[in-house]
């Protein structure tokens, strides 16, 4: 028999339960309701928050209540992965799954029988699988998370009949699909994946993401930087949307055509405030609509000021050092290596404006080299080295 009722309303549950009779008595709870109401945390009315928790955390307490007199063989809420991992723009409905596994709990720890089923998503057509954007079901695919058909969801269902526990989470998992950051409940069993390119090999010597764009654009001409800050923004574009990498995303198309919502905007802007170390705003996406002008304005935010940075200067000859340590070399090798090198040091030593041949064999010994380079810029460093071995 199927009757309805509004199981938020602690009367009506009452009366439903004062309606069945002894012939029949109830011997198994199974609650199964809820509503989305999701958007991010600023948007979260107290009406919206309501919505979502009066199925979830109301229900369950009064179907908790009304039976705990009774002789029940289960007592089973369908809870949600959301308040087990987190869910982007999902507070409401984490803090109401969240609520009802802790009842789970109580009621275990009171002798009485409960299990609280932590669900995935479904592949199902209605329900609440019809409130799920593109974007929505991207980012559970991000998390690992493989939407279950009826047919394996009640197989699951069935599968946790045989487990002694409060809290069950019947979902399946791809591993290799997890995305970063790693949810930290899963970082014991997905293996860190070895993503090193050219640009992250050159900032993986520190630990801060931030310090390490900084130092990456550093040195940088006005048109390199744009060109990383442009990766940089199509690679954590791709990430939110779910691409295979940054090189899907045209940085001329704008995000809303992109498939960008509220809450992909709010992701995208928490990403590149970790590794920019800024603080942006969440209308980043709405102010700067496309990933190109996104990246200029991000130059103009995490560009080091211009002025005598003599840390890239020396990397530089540091740099320049170990090859001329490593190289191994004949006589004749080494004699034009040391023409090169004289006539760098004579050319520095004039200013930088001295007319000394790059294959000179004789620099003026009375020069002062020491305090030459001392008193030269990066930028007459920096020129000097390009001009004699081709570098920068």
């Amino acid at each position: 028999e199927a009757v309805a009722c509004d199981v938020a309303d602690r009367a009506s549950v009452a009366s439903l339960l004062a309606g069945i009779g002894s012939e029949r008595p109830l011997s198994a709870v199974v609650h199964a309701a809820g509503v989305l109401d999701d958007g991010v945390v600023e948007s979260l009315t107290p009406e919206r928050v309501d919505k979502v928790l009066r199925p979830k955390v109301d229900a369950a307490l009064h179907l908790h209540e009304l039976t705990r007199d009774l002789d029940l063989s289960a007592f089973i809420l369908f809870s949600s992965v959301s308040g087990t991992f987190g869910g982007a723009g999902q507070a409401n409905y984490a803090a109401g799954n969240a609520f009802m596994d802790a009842l789970a709990q109580h009621r275990r720890a009171a002798g009485l029988a409960a299990a609280s089923l932590v669900w995935g998503p479904w592949t199902q057509d209605g329900g609440m699988t019809t409130e799920l954007a593109d974007a929505d079901v991207t980012r559970m695919t991000r998390t690992g998370m493989v939407a279950l058909t009826p047919e394996a969801g009640l197989a699951l269902f069935d599968a946790t009949r045989d487990l002694d526990g409060a809290v069950l989470v019947p979902m399946t998992m791809d591993m290799s699909s997890v995305g970063e950051p790693v949810p930290a409940l899963l970082r014991g069993l997905v293996r860190a994946p070895a993503r090193r390119t050219a640009e992250s090999a050159a900032t993986s010597t520190t630990a801060d993401p931030a310090t390490a764009l900084k130092q990456h654009l550093a040195g940088k001409s006005e048109t390199e930087r744009e060109r990383i800050l442009v990766d940089l923004v199509c690679d954590q574009v791709a990430v939110v949307l779910g691409y295979a990498s940054g090189q899907a995303i045209e940085p001329g198309h704008a995000f809303k055509d992109l498939g960008f919502d509220s809450l992909s905007a709010v992701e995208l802007r928490n990403r590149l405030n970790a590794i920019t170390g800024t603080r942006l705003p969440a209308t980043l996406v709405f102010d700067y609509p496309t990933p190109a002008s996104l990246a200029r304005f991000l130059r103009e935010e995490v560009t080091p000021a211009d002025g005598p940075a003599t840390e890239p200067v020396f990397g530089e000859l540091d740099r320049l050092e170990s090859t001329l340590s490593a190289l191994e070399s004949d006589s004749e090798t080494h004699a034009q290596v040391m023409a090169r090198l004289q006539g760098l040091v004579a050319k520095w030593s004039a200013g930088g404006t001295g007319q000394v041949s790059g294959t000179a064999t004789a620099v003026d010994d009375d020069l002062d080299d020491d305090s030459e380079i001392e008193s030269a810029t990066a930028d007459e460093i920096f020129k000097l080295i390009d001009d004699e071995f081709g570098m920068s």
